[in-house]
């Protein structure tokens, strides 16, 4: 399970997605492709992937190509989050891993 915070400059957390709501993970995100999703192709299981605020605006036109095996309600976490980030300032969104 890959958990979805947002956290500020300070690394505070601001936002969180529902436990039991971060991505599950599976062999379908390792099969993105790189070219229709470079943003979430960033994602591993085990290690954590930042977006900042000028990448998560990109972050919702993949969410939406996303291939039924990734998708889910996680998606609809995750656009929440990415709007907390695109309406504050020095905020990050987080793909914690575990």
């Amino acid at each position: 399970m890959i958990n979805l915070e947002v956290r500020g400059d300070s690394g505070d957390v601001v936002a969180r997605a529902r436990a039991g709501t971060g991505v599950e993970w599976t062999d379908a995100f390792a099969a993105l492709d790189t070219v229709r999703f470079p943003m979430l192709w960033a994602l591993i299981p085990y290690g954590d992937a930042v977006f900042n605020q000028r990448q998560v605006p990109l972050l919702p036109a993949e969410l939406d190509r996303l291939p039924a095996a990734c998708a889910g309600d996680r998606v609809g976490q995750a656009r929440e989050l990415c709007q907390v980030v695109g309406q504050g300032q020095h905020l990050y969104l987080r793909f914690v891993g575990d």
